[in-house]
């Protein structure tokens, strides 16, 4: 008798566009592709593997979604120590249960979507003995070994609809407009959209802001007749005073600030320093909603199905990525260990410069 093949698919971490296009590529290609094969869907991301929470996947289930944004699975956050352990409340240990589960349905292999986080958390399923194929998806486009991932062109559209859209009421009123934008630690997200939407100035994690650079430039705008300006801001943004952060320190300054983000505190200088009026707009989750774009719902289809391909050959560890072009898989090790920063000589930036862009420094 032939054996069955058995996968369990997770969305991990935080939504965004594509999800569902990668589920939907994966588990048509499976279908398709394996004769024998069960499909089971974790509820709620890794939760659902703790808690035996899945639903068994039949062909329709993977119809009509590639448009849809979120996830059909549902997904959430687990606590987890880098390199060490996925942890409860308690600090417990939960990769017993999850292996448990694993064993339960006798899985041949997880096919996990995640961020740069859930990267590094499906590395240690792994190293627990553990079968793993992971996407590589955020709107913060920081994971490691691939050039793109899939939900970050979806964001830039929206973003870049945004500050778009902020332009009318800046030229209308004479104002400088501060638009903050995700991307965690990595600029991203913030450089493309503010190329593409025409900002002024764009405040990257990577290059480190001078206020009184930012001011000056500002001011000869000013002078030179463009009454307004906007300013397209990453969240992680942060001045050349505040030299380098781990994690932790970052956490504390913000916590300590009085002001609830990085953009509230610069409107505020600002303001004060050139005396013109001064507003913030932070499109925040906005950015993760929505029906994936075109150019994500094929990537995302694209890694699905590329992904089915690696457990037909039981080529296991891997990170399916787009290097050059082509879609290719690496090892989830090398994608797990680091996270991919803008480079600060990319080639965009060069650009931004050359057509008289600011990046405050």
């Amino acid at each position: 008798m032939k054996r069955i093949t058995r996968v369990a698919l997770i969305t991990s971490g935080g939504d965004c566009q594509g999800l569902n296009a990668a589920i939907r590529g994966v588990g048509k290609a499976l279908l398709n592709r394996i004769d024998d094969i069960e499909i089971f869907g974790m509820q709620d991301g890794y939760r659902g593997l703790i808690d035996r929470d899945y639903k068994f996947m039949e062909s329709r289930d993977f119809s009509g979604i590639i448009t849809h944004g979120g996830t059909i699975l549902g997904t959430s956050r687990q606590n987890y120590i880098p390199g060490k352990d996925i942890v409860d409340d308690n600090g417990e240990s939960l990769i017993p249960a999850m292996m448990d589960t694993y064993n339960r349905l006798n899985l041949d292999c997880l096919v996990i979507m995640g961020g740069n986080g859930t990267q590094k958390s499906a590395k240690l399923l792994m190293d627990a003995g553990m079968n793993v194929v992971t996407l590589p998806k955020t709107i913060d486009n920081d994971i490691w070994g691939t050039d793109v991932t899939f939900g970050f062109q979806s964001a830039v559209d929206i973003a870049t609809n945004v500050i778009d859209y902020i332009h009318s009421t800046a030229s209308s009123h004479g104002r400088t407009f501060l638009v903050e934008l995700m991307g965690r630690d990595a600029g991203w997200l913030t450089l493309y959209a503010g190329v593409g939407s025409g900002a002024d100035v764009i405040l990257l994690p990577e290059i480190p802001y001078d206020i009184d650079k930012i001011v000056e430039y500002l001011e000869e705008r000013r002078e030179s007749g463009r009454k307004f300006s906007i300013l397209a801001v990453s969240e992680g943004a942060r001045s050349k005073n505040d030299g380098v952060f781990d994690e932790e320190a970052a956490r504390k300054k913000k916590e300590s600030s009085k002001y609830p983000t990085i953009s509230y505190e610069l409107a505020d200088i600002i303001e004060k320093k050139t005396g013109q009026e001064t507003r913030v707009t932070i499109p925040g989750h906005y950015q993760r909603g929505g029906p994936p774009c075109p150019y994500d719902r094929v990537l995302a289809t694209h890694f699905g199905a590329a992904a089915a391909d690696l457990i037909v050959k039981k080529d296991y560890g891997k990170m399916v990525a787009m290097q050059n072009g082509n879609i290719v898989p690496i090892p989830l090790a090398e994608a797990a260990e680091k996270t991919k920063f803008l480079p600060t000589d990319h080639p965009l930036i060069q650009v931004g410069r050359d057509i008289g862009i600011s990046f405050g420094d």
